[in-house]
């Protein structure tokens, strides 16, 4: 009996620690949620960008203050508690590049519009069977001879910005255009081509490089500028070494090599498939807003 009222006290004891806690309800559980996910995405992306260099000497700078207020050294305290304001100010133009970036990307995912999207009267055309071979066919062509290439394949974010920059082609994809246009010596060798659906829109086109410190030192400005466009949308781009032929394959800011045809094909055939996923989520409104126009 001693030992069940023991154990009854404690478990008082226990539940009067917890009392002290504020209620937990299922709103909180979902903010806990979205607080926890959005650090961790954060923390993801300084790590593969600049920001990590600079954060880490924002903890050293932090370990230092926490030093002298355990030795109350108050001098220096009270020089950090005055360049505090400075320094916040400081660490915004530090990070310029990185949160310019990252508001990029955020407003590229296009929320709004992908849900209240009207259709213009133009059918898009559709990513075929034919043009991803025309691709695989113009990059393993490049490949065997070291022609440089970079092609960016348009998906759910819009690339208008990105052919602006470029000379306007909107023709039809085939090998021969494809090849043709980073022939040396051309005056369309240089630069990015945009394409969009089956049709090669635009040539000649600048992209955005990136910053992350995590890429090798052996790749060039072309590898550097297929992984920029992809930290900032959602596209797919193949990249040919002028060096050495090497074919690579960038998404999401992740480069991979790409070893055979084969191995292209079901990359272009796998992004075919996640396009035509992502067009029938909002085929039902789609269709009824096109049906309102005819009835019209």
């Amino acid at each position: 009996m001693t030992g069940a009222f023991q154990g009854e006290e404690l478990w008082r004891g226990v539940l009067s620690w917890f009392s002290f806690l504020p209620r937990i309800t299922l709103t909180n559980v979902f903010e806990i949620f979205i607080i926890a996910f959005l650090v961790y995405e954060i923390l993801y992306w300084i790590m593969n960008t600049r920001a990590w260099t600079l954060l880490k000497g924002l903890l050293v700078i932090g370990v230092f203050a926490m030093m002298a207020a355990i030795l109350h050294l108050n001098t220096i305290l009270w020089i950090l508690e005055k360049t505090t304001t400075i320094a916040v100010t400081a660490l915004v133009i530090i990070f310029q590049p990185e949160l310019r970036k990252a508001l990029e990307q955020l407003g590229s995912q296009n929320l709004i519009s992908g849900i209240l999207s009207f259709d213009d009267g133009k059918e898009e055309a559709a990513f075929t069977e034919r043009t991803a071979n025309e691709i695989v066919k113009a990059t393993f062509e490049m490949a065997k001879v070291k022609t440089g290439a970079l092609i960016v394949l348009e998906r759910n974010m819009p690339l208008k910005e990105i052919e602006r920059t470029g000379i306007e082609i909107n023709g039809l994809v085939s090998s021969q255009l494809l090849i043709n246009i980073f022939e040396h010596n051309t005056p369309l060798h240089d630069g990015a081509v945009v394409i969009r659906g089956n049709r090669v829109t635009a040539a000649t086109c600048y992209l955005p490089l990136s910053d992350n410190m995590m890429i090798s030192k052996d790749l060039g400005t072309r590898h550097r500028a297929a992984v920029g466009i992809s930290e900032v949308t959602d596209s797919l781009t193949i990249v040919v070494s002028e060096e050495t032929g090497r074919v690579s394959l960038v998404e999401g800011g992740m480069l991979r090599r790409i070893s055979d045809a084969e191995s292209l094909r079901q990359a272009l055939e796998q992004m075919e498939k996640q396009e035509e996923a992502g067009g029938n989520r909002f085929k039902i409104w789609k269709g009824i807003k096109k049906n309102e126009r005819k009835t019209d």
